[in-house]
């Protein structure tokens, strides 16, 4: 059985893995075992309350209950922009006119900005390539949103998710990075990517241009690139969507990728999430599959399972309870 739980200290190697097949682009997921580790860590004082509300940042594994093999990851920030900025550039277009001739013009531009104070993050959504089939995606991709609704108050009332900008077909090439980025911090975008999450990224605020950068003078390649999210982002865009995340006129400072948002509480899984006492019975009749969790953040767990609805009462069998770690009368939140 697919279980989604939390992530901790002795996950290092597994997500060391992961983080190996990402490629280059995913920022949440740099290849470096200290900043690995100390992500470790920090999850798992989340999860046991031991660090403040705003600091904390949940990551969560898929794990296969049968072999003990981890699948993916993913993660949620309660809160960013607040003890280090969270720079965007903002698609803005800028309106020109000249009665002289009678001629007016709209243009494009990119403005730098911090925008997203005390927004909740989901992001670091990554799955190994054979596991990309059979709804493992969907369950790690909304267990983010059973881990908010389990208890909203600690998160922001917005919520926004990061896409991976476009590469070339190579993989390792970002077109908006070589037709603009590059032109002001002068670093190999691996080198910029990996400093983005080891150093406070004061960096990005020291280099960036200070001024309105007119999109037509832009590279066209760099041009097309903007907003646009990787070929294998197309899915978790798909996913976001369907959750009621829209585009929010952010993109990425370093390859483009665009920016998604929504307000916690119309997220369709959390809006729809219902909670309800548990009752434990060897065969479940008139079952219906569900996205089941625990219905706290500490000992969080979620899974796809079949459960029978009588009344407030949740009837799961006992594969479902034991991977949920949950007994009789303990509380669990469902979403179709």
């Amino acid at each position: 059985m697919l279980v989604v739980r939390p992530a901790g200290p002795a996950d290092l190697d597994a997500l060391i893995d992961l983080a190996g097949l990402s490629g280059p682009g995913l920022t949440s997921l740099p290849k470096d075992e200290a900043t690995l580790a100390a992500r470790l860590q920090l999850s798992a004082a989340s999860f046991g309350g031991e660090v403040a509300r705003d600091a904390a940042w949940y990551t969560l594994m898929l794990e296969d209950s049968d072999d003990g093999r981890i699948l993916g990851l993913a993660a949620v920030r309660a809160a960013i922009g607040l003890d280090r900025p969270h720079f965007s550039f903002r698609v803005i277009t800028l309106a020109q006119y000249s009665p002289t001739i009678g001629t007016r013009f709209n243009h494009r531009a990119l403005v730098l900005v911090n925008e997203c104070a005390g927004w909740t993050e989901v992001g670091s959504l990554f799955l190994r390539p054979e596991a990309r089939a059979g709804g493992a995606g969907s369950l790690l991709a909304r267990s983010r949103y059973m881990l908010i609704g389990a208890e909203p108050q600690r998160f922001g009332e917005t919520v926004m998710a990061e896409l991976r900008g476009w590469f070339g077909e190579d993989g390792t090439t970002s077109p908006f990075w070589e037709g603009l980025a590059c032109k002001f911090y002068r670093l190999p975008f691996l080198e910029a990517d990996k400093m983005v999450s080891s150093t406070n990224g004061q960096f990005i605020v020291d280099l960036a241009p200070r001024h309105p950068i007119y999109v037509d003078l832009i590279d066209e390649d760099a041009r097309a690139a903007i907003g646009r999210c990787h070929r294998d982002g197309e899915v978790a865009m798909a996913m976001l969507r369907r959750e009621g995340f829209t585009p929010s006129g952010l993109i990425d400072v370093f390859d483009g990728g665009p920016t998604v948002s929504a307000p916690r509480d119309a997220i369709a899984t959390i809006r729809g999430g219902r909670v309800f006492g548990v009752m434990i019975e060897d065969d479940v009749e008139r079952a219906e599959t569900a996205l089941v969790s625990t219905g706290a953040i500490a000992g969080f767990r979620a899974i796809r399972a079949t459960v029978s609805v009588r009344g407030d009462r949740a009837v799961l069998d006992r594969a479902g309870a034991a991977a949920l770690g949950v007994s009789a009368g303990d509380m669990v939140r469902m979403s179709a």
